[in-house]
């Protein structure tokens, strides 16, 4: 058996107004039902405008992750009863979407992207506990559980990224979600704040095709949850075929209080859901050059600033990721390092100094960081932290005398201490350098 798990990512696409209507996108923290007009709370009648913009994020999004564009897509009702739902329906896409056949690589491996669509978002749902809700009752009337419905975030533009069932472990899972959000923020199309609920996570899973059954879990609103949600599924499933049962295909919520997934209801199919094309919305047709006038405006995107930090300016992998964990360090650093090549200094050094001592590159010029980096008494070359990154440059650059001190030969370790203090131009406190290489080297 072969564990197998699919990803469904929401996000929320960070327009100025909703998908089919004028009403503001930024819903949250604001006053509920504040923000809605007769078209996102479904009312007879109105009908509902596509937001362009919305539909060129979602082809840039797509581009992003190398999935193919189709030059004619369309909306669909997708129907459900639900109290955040107030048409009844939802409108989605089903068989003609925006784009399919992408991918995203992961350490774990490839996982491809069976499709990315746009749709509108729902209502939120609220539970409270309230006194004297109905009207003439007094104050102090015994309180009541109640659901109430906030249409604010209904109508926000949401992008549904599915993948293939290519993702075997909870690891690989956290890994790929951790990847997608840093593309998405790289390309400015959402926060992807999970938080917030800007970014919703849903995992399908199963122990191979064979068994005939999928089991969906919603409420991952952390990577770490997805890890630990996923991990936890497995066990149980496996725990349910190895005593002769095929598990329940069913929906289920992960509780963060028990650490583990709990029933919440039957799985639907497409069936259930009755798709058919939106009547009110006219299909879309892509040209190439529209497509091309799309991905011309992609920046460059964290795979390929890696590259090119490990590549370009030879620093070390691990620095090189922390650097471009987020878009606007990465672009600072990059300057921060083309600024340190053309000084003459070693690139690796200054990135571990920038990852290490945790700068703030938003408050200080590469020009001013760099000359601090070089001058003498410099705050960020005294301290325990600064003697451990040229300890490290040290270790290095200089791989024979770490083999000649394990086999016995003393004098290794002045060479590693000499290095250091040619690596800091002689501002490394030599005792404190010679027990760090002795800490390490043990």
């Amino acid at each position: 058996m072969v564990p197998t798990v699919g990803m469904e990512t929401h996000v929320e696409l960070r327009t100025n107004s909703k998908m089919f209507c004028g009403c503001p996108a930024d819903h949250f923290g604001k006053k509920p039902n504040t923000q809605t007009c007769p078209v996102c709370l479904g009312l007879p009648g109105a009908l509902p405008v596509p937001n362009k913009k919305a539909i060129e994020w979602t082809i840039m999004i797509a581009l992003s992750l190398n999935c193919k564009i189709n030059k004619e897509s369309k909306f669909d009702r997708k129907h459900y009863f639900y109290p955040d739902l107030p048409k009844g329906y939802q409108i989605s896409q089903y068989d003609e979407p925006i784009s399919v056949d992408g991918y995203l690589d992961t350490t774990f491996g490839r996982v491809g992207i069976e499709r990315i669509h746009i749709e509108e978002d729902t209502g939120k749902l609220q539970h409270k506990k309230i006194n004297g809700l109905r009207p003439g009752e007094p104050s102090g009337s015994e309180s009541e559980n109640v659901s109430l419905v906030d249409f604010n975030r209904s109508g926000v533009p949401l992008v549904e990224i599915v993948t293939k069932p290519d993702i075997h472990s909870g690891s690989q899972a956290k890994e790929f979600e951790q990847k997608l959000q840093q593309v998405l923020r790289y390309i400015a199309v959402s926060d992807c704040d999970m938080e917030k609920g800007s970014m919703r996570l849903e995992a399908n899973i199963s122990w191979g095709f064979d068994w005939g059954y999928k089991v969906e879990v919603k409420n991952l609103n952390s990577f770490k949850f997805v890890d630990k949600a996923i991990n936890y599924e497995l066990e149980r499933q496996k725990k349910v075929l190895e005593e002769g049962d095929i598990p329940s295909q069913e929906t289920r919520g992960w509780s963060e209080t028990e650490n583990k997934t709990t029933p919440q209801r039957y799985k639907e199919t497409a069936a259930d859901y009755r798709y058919f094309p939106e009547p009110d919305i006219p299909p879309m047709e892509f040209s190439e050059d529209f497509i091309n006038s799309i991905k011309n405006r992609i920046p460059e995107l964290p795979f390929t600033k890696l590259e090119k930090f490990i590549n370009k300016f030879k620093i070390r992998s691990t620095y090189a990721e922390i650097l471009v964990s987020q878009k606007e360090t990465a672009m600072m650093a990059e300057k921060v390092l083309e600024e340190s090549v053309k000084a003459g200094m070693n690139p690796d050094l200054v990135a571990g100094i920038l990852v290490n001592q945790k700068i703030d590159l938003k408050k200080i010029s590469p020009k001013t960081l760099l000359d601090m980096v070089k001058k003498k008494g410099s705050s960020l070359s005294v301290n325990e932290g600064s003697i451990k990154l040229w300890v490290n440059e040290a270790l290095r650059q200089m791989p024979q005398a770490v083999v000649d001190f394990k086999n016995g030969k003393l004098n290794a370790l002045s060479a590693l201490v000499g290095l250091v203090m040619q690596l800091s131009k002689g501002k490394a406190d030599p005792k404190l350098t010679k027990k760090l290489l002795e800490d390490m080297l043990k």
